[in-house]
């Protein structure tokens, strides 16, 4: 095992999740293929720069793009997800926060598709994305949401949060929504406090200043304010060093991906690491 490469505890999670072909030849050993995906991500190198020890560069990109395509890392989290949900593992205080990544120029130009299919967006600094994520009280994620750099974190609460599948080991339907949500001022209007209510979700968000402001304005004629704790607000920076764990895989700290679909891959395979 080298330094970039998979654990053994980290394959001994993976091993039964990848999907198994009941025909055809055989195909490249699956460790060998995730090895070389994962020291991809980690040194973000160019596919045709993968040492030939993981076999061929083409091989891994079909397997990643094919599997990306096909949603095998979601599952292959969700899996993971459901394994610690049946030991009694997940913590279902969630924290919510997003990131910036900065997109290569080689992430442009994608076919028949425009720059906000493919969740990329402009500013002063250039093209960016946006990882919204979902994490339990341990820091583990449990939903991610892809948008481009200039999206609002609220306007993509709700998809965050349906975003967040974990399956039952038995019957059941998956759990989907945290028993807590903390999250900082950006999640703070009216539209999500309604929305945690309406679905009996307990939440621990801080007002923004204008809104606070609104209230003293109207006086005694305002409603009561939300309940805000400061010590469960505490608990909100465990999602910070999941992003600087994240940001550490050098092709996730900068897109090269030119379609969404394989970038959010990436992100769900390093988030499934972090499951082991």
């Amino acid at each position: 095992m080298r330094r970039q490469e998979l654990s053994d505890a980290e394959w001994d999670l993976l091993r039964p999740l990848p999907p198994t072909a009941a025909t055809g030849r055989p195909r490249l050993d699956d460790r060998m293929v995730l090895n070389g995906i994962v020291w991809k991500f980690r040194t973000r190198v160019a596919w045709r720069n993968v040492p030939e020890r993981y076999g061929s560069w083409a091989t891994l990109h079909t397997r990643f793009r094919r599997w990306a395509k096909d949603g095998t890392f979601e599952r292959m989290l969700h899996a993971a997800q459901a394994k610690a949900d049946s030991a009694g593992d997940i913590d279902r205080v969630a924290s919510v926060d997003s990131t910036i990544d900065r997109a290569h120029q080689h992430a442009a130009g994608a076919r028949k598709r425009g720059l906000r299919d493919q969740s990329l967006g402009r500013s002063r600094g250039g093209l960016t994305s946006k990882l919204h994520l979902a994490v339990d009280g341990l820091g583990r994620p449990l939903g991610l949401v892809l948008t481009g750099g200039n999206v609002n974190d609220c306007t993509q609460f709700t998809a965050l949060m349906d975003a967040i599948r974990v399956p039952r080991s038995g019957p059941g339907r998956p759990r989907t929504r945290p028993a807590h949500v903390i999250g900082d001022k950006g999640y703070s209007p009216k539209a999500i406090r309604a929305w945690l209510r309406q679905h009996n979700i307990a939440h621990t968000i801080p007002k923004r200043v204008d809104q606070i402001a609104s209230r003293l304005r109207r006086s005694r004629s305002g409603r009561r304010p939300p309940a805000f704790d400061k010590q469960i607000y505490k608990r909100r920076n465990v999602v910070e060093p999941r992003f600087n764990r994240l940001k550490q895989w050098r092709g996730i700290a900068t897109r090269y991906d030119k379609t969404a679909e394989c970038y959010q891959a990436a992100v769900a395979l390093v988030s499934l690491l972090m499951w082991a």
